[in-house]
């Protein structure tokens, strides 16, 4: 930053003085950790020398926030993925289980809104399907916030409901599936795409916003036909900003495909790869006969799934980050 010419490239600078500003925030985190952890230390060797002094109460007391920032800092060691900071797209699309497939879509929806404001973070409805009776088809989520994409990364899979459904009449217990699917924001990636590629579908826009949304194409969805790639946004009044957001997300889907070394990986990214349906679950969440949401991938279990369900998943994703370090390493 001390370069004469650091500003020439303003971009680039900008980019490198939020990498600056949020290092010396980790660092000053780290630094008033490391003094608390210290000053609990000083106490309990005190105690230790004297036991008349009482002060146990004491450190039990302090070391209980101590902790929890410990835990809570401890992520960003889990978190050093190349996009892990990033902002992060989430695309959830019904799989068997009919009508309640389309209502578990929409449930999953809410609990990811609702974590994403637990969190401080931004988020928006970017084109969305609705379902034949109810919930949705499909539906694509922008969550903005440090690190979006790094915890959020690990719910990519197939998520498995069973409950008594709402939509029969004996009230039998179902069971259904949802595909999500996590990708970074990659808006600043080169991505070499060749016009003729690209088909571009315009459609009345489903959701709220208004008149012109209504009555004018202002959604877009773009399919890039070597790959059977696409991306579909509705967001803006625009149909000009709801392309140049559709390419951006299909560039970063592009970006991945082309980078993925497995035929398997390549599946996923086209939607192909593990259907959403029996077997292939990464978690289940049940709620009848009993209550218990369980990762498969981790172990980690609760019954605890109204919690879960209301946007609670610090846990979850913190078991989940744990694993997929340890078997990175």
């Amino acid at each position: 930053m001390s370069s004469p010419d650091f500003w020439q490239q303003r971009k680039r600078a900008e980019e490198k003085s939020k990498e600056l500003d949020q290092l010396n925030q980790d660092l000053k985190k780290y630094k008033e950790l490391e003094q608390e952890i210290n000053d609990l230390l000083i106490i309990g060797q005190e105690d230790q020398a004297d036991p008349s002094v009482n002060l146990r109460e004491e450190i039990v007391v302090q070391l209980i926030p101590v902790e929890k920032k410990l835990i809570e800092f401890e992520k960003l060691i889990f978190l050093q993925g190349k996009y892990d900071q990033r902002n992060a797209l989430i695309s959830i699309f019904a799989g068997a289980g009919g009508i309640d497939a389309q209502d578990w879509t929409e449930m999953l929806l809410k609990m990811y809104l609702k974590y994403a404001e637990k969190k401080g973070w931004a988020s928006k409805i970017i084109e969305h399907s609705k379902g034949s009776e109810a919930g949705m088809k499909s539906v694509t989520l922008e969550i903005q916030g440090e690190f979006a994409y790094g915890f959020l990364k690990t719910e990519a899979g197939v998520h498995r409901l069973v409950r008594i459904s709402p939509f029969d009449a004996e009230k039998m217990r179902h069971t259904s599936f949802a595909l999500v699917e996590v990708l970074p924001e990659l808006k600043d990636v080169k991505v070499n795409i060749n016009p003729d590629d690209l088909r571009v579908d315009t459609f009345l826009s489903s959701g709220p916003g208004g008149q012109n949304m209504q009555k004018n194409q202002t959604a877009v969805r773009i399919v890039h036909l070597p790959t059977g790639l696409k991306a579909s946004c509705e967001a803006a009044r625009s149909q000009t900003k709801n392309k140049e957001k559709a390419l951006e997300i299909l560039k970063g889907k592009i970006y991945q495909y082309q980078k993925a070394q497995k035929e398997e990986e390549k599946e996923r990214l086209r939607g192909e790869h593990k259907s959403a349906s029996w077997g292939n679950q990464i978690r289940s969440y049940v709620i009848h006969p009993y209550k218990m949401v369980k990762d498969l991938r981790t172990g980690y279990e609760t019954d605890q799934i109204e919690d879960i369900l209301d946007g609670n998943l610090e846990e979850i994703i913190a078991s989940c980050l744990k694993i997929k370090k340890i078997n990175n390493d």
